[in-house]
This record gives C-alpha cells, structure tokens and sequence, in this order.
C-alpha cells in the first residue's frame, strides 16, 4: 500500500495540475469514450496503458477472463456496463480483449486448481464452450503454452458470440452503429492481435494496415421483403 499511496502522491502533486483542465472538461462535458473495452482483471493487462490513451477515452469493463456472459433475467455488472456503454455513451466500438499467461484459462485447463474457487469455477462456466473446442477440434500434440493460447484466442470469439445476444448490441449491430472487435495481447511481446471476422483468423495488429474486425455492422431488415409483401 505504501507504493500505491505514493502514486496517488505524484499524481495528485505532479500530473493532476497539469491535466486539470482536462479533468474539469471531463466533468463539465461529461465522458465520450471511444470505445468498451472489456478485458481480464488481470494486473499485467491494462488497456488504457496499451493503447495509450488518456481519460475519458476507453469505457473499461474489467474480469476475471474477459468474459462476457450471454443474457439472462439475472442482471450483473458486465450486462450492465454493456447496456449503459452502447445506449448512455453511444460507444461505436466494442473490444473483447484476451491474453497469454491468462490465469482464468489455466484454470479451464486445470480445473482441479478451482476446487477451492467455487465462484470463479462458476464464472469460467461461460468459457466452456472454447475449452471444449481445443479440446475436440485441436490436435493432441499442441505443448501447454500452444493449448494456452488457443484457449486464451478461442474464448476471445465465445464472448463476441455471448456479447451478440445482448439486445443493446444486437441493435447496435442491425442499425450500423456497432463493430465488434477480438483482441489477444502477448505480454511476454508486446504484440496485439486481433480478430478478422472474414478469415476466421487472428492477425498482428500493425499501423501501416486496414484494423481487422470481428464484424463490421451494416443496416439490415432480414425480414424487409417479407414484410413489405404482407403489407401489400
């Protein structure tokens, strides 16, 4: 706590006076974040500091293996940032962020390592479906670390399928006012990667190249001509 009270010190003395106006336009114009970006508790992971970004530019929804659960009556805090995120600030980007050395997905691969962690044994329910497809569509000779990231990269793709069944997003998506995005950061790296929706494939993030995307949205009304025929 000592270093953590220190930060606070520098910052309060050394960076808050000058970023105050920033801060005080942050208060008096309220947030207009870029993008949510939801991704793992994890200490070494932080986004804002990945991407270099400032305040007030990324909504941040943080948990233990980047998870987000599909929608149910039951309303939790990821649901919730989600909901608020795309219809309070009006997000157009949405990220799903993993990444290597993951504990939650250590602890898909070792499940009796959860054995006294009924709650995050139950979060990690959600993340079942990417277990069982390393598990039944990757081959036998992967070694740990290989295994480790194809879980890590698969989950990343079952939270986008989750994220789609909430209707704030599902909308969002139907009206062109949404992309999705799935990112892996390599820590040990540096690298991110990210998802490209039309190879099934996830790609180095670079500067100099078009942004992958996990799904770009466009306008659609799936049943237009039906109902301008029923109409009619």
């Amino acid at each position: 706590m000592d270093n953590i009270v220190q930060g606070f010190s520098q910052f309060r003395e050394q960076v808050f006076p000058q970023q105050k106006s920033i801060y005080q336009r942050l208060v008096h114009d309220g947030q207009q974040p870029k993008a949510l970006v939801i991704s793992c508790a994890d200490s070494r992971v932080v986004p804002e500091q990945i991407t270099q970004v400032g305040p007030g530019e990324l909504f941040v929804c943080r948990n233990a293996g980047n998870i987000v659960p599909p929608i149910a009556t039951v309303t939790g805090g990821v649901s919730a940032a989600i909901e608020y995120a795309v219809m309070a600030l009006g997000v157009r980007d949405i990220v799903v962020c993993g990444h290597s050395d993951c504990g939650a997905m250590k602890g898909l691969l070792q499940p009796g390592a959860l054995d006294k962690m009924p709650n995050v044994a139950a979060w990690l329910r959600h993340s079942h479906a990417a277990h069982t497809i390393v598990c039944e569509a990757y081959p036998d000779t992967l070694d740990d670390k290989q295994r480790h990231h194809a879980l890590a990269m698969e989950n990343v793709v079952v939270q986008l399928n989750n994220l789609r069944t909430h209707p704030s997003v599902a909308a969002g998506l139907a009206t062109g006012q949404l992309t999705l995005h799935g990112w892996f950061f390599e820590i040990e790296t540096g690298q991110l990667y990210a998802f490209d929706g039309q190879t099934a494939k996830f790609v180095p993030l670079e500067d100099d190249t078009h942004i992958p995307v996990a799904e770009q949205s466009s306008p659609r009304q799936v049943a237009a001509s039906f109902v301008a025929a029923a109409a009619g």
